[in-house]
């Protein structure tokens, strides 16, 4: 871990031009793209999967030579790689061909369902794995297959086409409702029905995906797809909820404000941390509708500056970092700081800053970058630390080593781009 000090190119940037101009934050962020690419083509095992890792880089449980069998492979873990190496590839960074072939691969041979359709969640090399009271077939987890298709097809890989007509088709006839213009949540590995529940996580991943989906393919559903979930949980849920989102929902789409499961994907209340993932999209969904001054597409930059403004001034402590979640009237539910919420908090605040220059908001890019590299960001080994103990120093409770590329890899390259859409036409020769 390295504190923040007069040599750091976070603390030696300039006080007077915007950090998104600053030659030496833009170097610095470059570098931390690199090295977290770097730490996590180690993910990458002899079989093709991929092993989680622990701090070190290391396959968990190598460094202490336990012999215990590996943990599933999830679908998040598998697209998210994908993701991130197609990313990283457009950039310019070496090596990262290897792990986009092996995901890809490990997508089509053993999380896609030959028999019945789909994707499992959870694989190992004999095939799926379902826990009791889990779901084998999960929205959240396909529409993460679209954005890895997705992002392949823009670095040129020859097994896209082939993975996202499968996967558009999977959306199309199990997940999609066209009349509530949303996406279900979640079935049994034969189709039939798990639970009733519906979620905005999904729904907000899912409106990722779709633009994604349009960028790399330029057809029109689902640029329109996403703008229905945007008008529903922003337009409506958010703007009626003093820009905080409920989280949860039953299947008639009344908020279930009561609902609590699985303490990180779906805990009790309302996550800041959605709240500015979603006022990124909103500001991509408008740049790619061609920044309309009319209509309620117009309305995306309002909804994005105010769901950040209401999440930092929710979820900041005083003594650093953000919060996870809040209850249902915004006090403070569980109180943990871990990195993603950070790390989406700088993606907002870039995209609102490339918009229009605003010290406000420059200030809280500054502070969310500052306590990232004192706290979260390992700059001696790559990766960032997931969470903090109370005295803020980096530990291991609901995550253990370093689970996600995806999310600070974002933090480090969006800022660095012109736009606020179209990554992979902006990445394209950035690490030089």
């Amino acid at each position: 871990m390295s504190p923040t000090n007069a040599s750091s190119a976070l603390g030696a940037a300039s006080a007077e031009l915007s950090w998104l101009q600053d030659p030496l934050h833009r170097a610095w962020l470059l570098s931390d793209a690199k090295r977290q690419l770097n730490f996590f083509q180690a993910s990458l095992a002899a079989d093709g999967s991929f092993d989680l890792l622990d701090w070190q880089g290391k396959a968990q449980g190598q460094a202490q030579k336990q012999a215990k069998p590996r943990s599933p492979q999830e679908l998040h873990t598998t697209t998210r790689l994908v993701h991130s190496f197609a990313l990283g590839k457009a950039a310019g960074f070496d090596g990262c061909e290897d792990v986009i072939d092996a995901g890809m691969a490990w997508l089509w041979h053993h999380h896609r369902d030959a028999e019945q359709g789909g994707y499992h969640w959870a694989v190992s090399a004999d095939g799926p794995v379902t826990r009791p009271g889990q779901a084998s077939k999960l929205a959240y987890g396909h529409v993460f297959v679209l954005l890895a298709a997705s992002s392949a097809l823009q670095v040129g890989h020859p097994d896209a086409h082939r993975l996202l007509d499968d996967i558009r088709s999977v959306i199309d006839q199990r997940f999609w409702d066209p009349a509530a213009g949303r996406l279900s949540e979640e079935y049994q590995r034969d189709w039939s029905a798990f639970s009733s529940y519906r979620g905005m996580n999904a729904n907000m991943h899912g409106t990722e995906a779709f633009l994604a989906a349009y960028e790399a393919t330029g057809e029109a559903e689902y640029l329109q797809r996403a703008g229905q979930i945007l008008d529903f949980f922003l337009g409506e849920m958010a703007a009626n909820s003093a820009w905080r989102i409920p989280e949860h929902y039953r299947e008639d789409w009344r908020v279930d404000p009561d609902y609590q499961g699985d303490p990180m994907f779906r805990p009790y209340g309302t996550t800041p941390g959605h709240s500015l993932e979603f006022a990124r999209l909103a500001l991509q969904y408008w740049d790619l509708c061609g920044r309309p001054s009319e209509g309620t597409a117009s309305q995306a930059p309002a909804w994005a500056r105010s769901l950040t403004q209401r999440a930092l001034a929710d979820a900041w402590r005083a003594d650093g970092g953000l919060v996870y979640t809040l209850s249902t009237d915004g006090g403070v539910s569980v109180p943990n700081r871990y990195w993603w919420p950070v790390t989406e908090g700088i993606g907002a605040l870039a995209a609102l800053l490339k918009l229009a220059p605003d010290q406000g908001f420059e200030d809280w890019y500054r502070r969310l970058w500052r306590f990232a590299e004192q706290h979260f960001v390992d700059s001696e080994r790559g990766g960032w630390f997931p969470e903090l103990d109370a005295r803020g120093r980096p530990s291991q409770g609901q995550f253990v080593g370093k689970p996600d590329l995806y999310h600070a890899l974002q933090a480090t390259l969006l800022p660095l781009l012109p736009g606020l859409s179209r990554p992979f036409e902006d990445l394209r020769g950035l690490s030089g």
